[in-house]
């Protein structure tokens, strides 16, 4: 993996580079599997990469999806210093950091070694989904009380890193010249252990991100979608069937709640509309708009991506977050559609319109997890494109 890193078109300047590079490796391998893990490892590739940048003199690059970023962190923390708790919004506000993958990865994983990252990223996914299918086969993690998490801390931030994994895998089965092999060796794991987490949203998401890269390669694939889905519910055990029938119930509980906490979040917006009522507080102020058709007593988050942004940062956030998708998009369908790193695109591309489709449903985007395999695979094709990218 050395030479394959190294020699990927675009060898280390210098040593504090080569260092750097390593540090976004390990970022890449342990953010699947502890965060703590890969916290550290962010700060030390932070480090040395501003380091490396003031000795050269360069200055900060970026795709342009990150400047709508940094609006987003700026208002968040004007929303922070408006919060009806400033000390604990301001706490919350660390996880701002992760942004700093952007630049990061855009400088580090240049040129050809995007791919080989990718690779790490998808390889990583591979092995956990073989430990959460061991967690379920094994270790009775078989039921909506006790479902399979892999080595992370909760399923939803599994089912999460795995949607966005099985969409990256699906970008190179289509579009690859390269990996196309072991994208489809590792793929049945993926999808079974993310069928046994028994997490709707993720399905959904799965769902519109695979459909969406059908549909850019040739729309007349778009049959699979289907046939995958029935012949999937035919061989699935009954729990997975069942959970899959619920999202057609209106009478489904956990649906019932999402729905209410959509309603007190308007009724926030209204009350809070440009600064929100601050970082971490929704669930301070949610028993105060709570409509009497909610099941649970509070929540954390109204597990909506738009809607928590709006009330907890306000509109304004919500605005600049608006723009960073549409920045993210317009620029992945341009590279697309060229000749070279096309697969690196789709699989950011596939990403994006899962964590949509996901986010209607679920705060992915405040998941730390998450958030950092997201900002990675989404800038990884506009990194390849630098210093002369190689095929993908």
């Amino acid at each position: 993996m050395t030479t394959l890193l190294v020699t990927a078109g675009v060898p280390p300047r210098d040593r504090l580079e080569q260092i750097g590079l390593w540090s976004l490796v390990g970022i890449v391998a342990a953010m699947q599997l502890s965060i703590a893990a890969a916290q550290i490892l962010l700060a030390v590739a932070s480090l040395v990469w501003l380091i490396s940048h003031i000795t050269r003199g360069e200055r900060l690059e970026a795709p342009q999806f990150f400047w709508p970023l940094i609006v987003y962190a700026a208002l968040t923390l004007a929303s922070a210093g408006f919060s009806i708790d400033p000390e604990v919004s301001f706490t919350d506000c660390k996880q701002l950091v992760l942004l700093m993958l952007v630049p990061i990865t855009y400088d580090l994983a240049r040129g050809g070694r995007a791919n080989s990252v990718l690779s790490i990223a998808l390889t990583i996914g591979a092995a956990s989904a073989f430990y959460g299918i061991v967690q379920y086969a094994v270790l009775n993690f078989d039921g909506l009380g006790r479902r399979p998490s892999g080595t992370l801390s909760h399923w939803m931030t599994y089912s999460g890193t795995l949607m966005l994994v099985i969409c990256a895998a699906t970008a190179r089965l289509l579009y690859g010249t390269s990996g196309r092999l072991w994208a489809a060796f590792i793929m049945p794991a993926l999808l079974v252990a993310l069928s046994l987490t028994l997490t709707r949203g993720a399905w959904v998401g799965v769902a519109v991100g695979v459909a969406l890269l059908l549909l850019s390669k040739d729309f007349r694939l778009l049959a699979l979608v289907p046939i995958v889905i029935v012949a999937s519910l035919l061989l699935a055990p009954d729990t997975i069937k069942d959970r899959f029938w619920s999202m057609l119930d209106p009478k489904d509980l956990t649906g019932r709640d999402r729905i209410a906490m959509l309603e007190a979040g308007v009724a926030i917006v209204k009350d809070y509309p440009w600064m929100g009522v601050g970082p971490d507080q929704i669930e301070r102020v949610y028993p105060r708009y709570r409509v009497p058709d909610a099941v649970k007593p509070t929540n954390p988050h109204l597990h909506n991506v738009p809607m928590q942004i709006a009330a907890e940062r306000g509109l304004l956030a919500l605005a600049a977050w608006i723009w960073f998708v549409v920045s993210v998009f317009a620029g992945l369908f341009a590279l697309v559609r060229k000749a070279r790193n096309k697969s690196l695109a789709a699989a950011a591309l596939g990403g994006m319109a899962a964590m949509l489709a996901a986010g209607l449903t679920e705060y992915n985007f405040g998941d730390s997890e998450f958030l950092m395999l997201l900002l990675v695979i989404i800038t990884l094709p506009f990194a390849a494109n630098r210093d002369g990218g190689l095929p993908s």
